[in-house]
């Protein structure tokens, strides 16, 4: 009676932590404006070629990677419109796609436990989003757009 009991308990949090996790798959997170942290950390984004002239978002992933097809295809299809939609002189957003097999140095520094991995910074290398999973078109957009702007327009939407 003990083992079943111990049985349904480890299925229903078995079952809360995926229903979790399923919740945070491709949720765009604003993570707090920072500079680019340690020089090994700017090193490394730079040589990536984050903080260039305008924002950039930089997805890692790998051929053995499903979902980081569809990512390729998001990031595409988003900055693709939001190029038809800005006005010229307007900061466009770059895409920057990294090879985690090839790049583990720059993927330690990030965090980054788990494909896809998305991150955007802002055009001075501040990270200020995080995605792990697929993201959605909209709320890619929506977190690209006011970054993407003539000055210093690098104010979050939803902070």
């Amino acid at each position: 009676m003990t083992g079943l009991l111990v049985l349904a308990l480890v299925l229903v949090a078995a079952a809360a932590a995926g229903l979790v996790l399923r919740a945070r798959s491709g949720a765009v997170r604003a993570t707090t404006p920072s500079d680019s942290g340690s020089d090994a950390r700017r090193a490394l984004l730079a040589e990536a070629g984050v903080a260039g002239a305008g924002p950039a978002v930089l997805h890692f992933s790998a051929d053995w990677c499903g979902p980081c097809a569809a990512v390729r295809r998001v990031i595409g299809q988003v900055l693709e419109t939001l190029d038809g939609e800005l006005d010229p002189g307007t900061t466009r957003a770059v895409e920057i796609e990294v090879d985690i097999d090839e790049n583990p140095a720059l993927a330690a520094e990030l965090g980054v436990l788990s494909l896809p991995t998305t991150f955007i910074f802002d055009a001075a290398g501040a990270q200020r989003y995080r995605v792990s999973g697929v993201p959605t078109a909209g709320d890619l957009r929506a977190a690209l757009l006011p970054l993407c702007g003539p000055g210093d327009s690098h104010q979050p939407e939803n902070g």
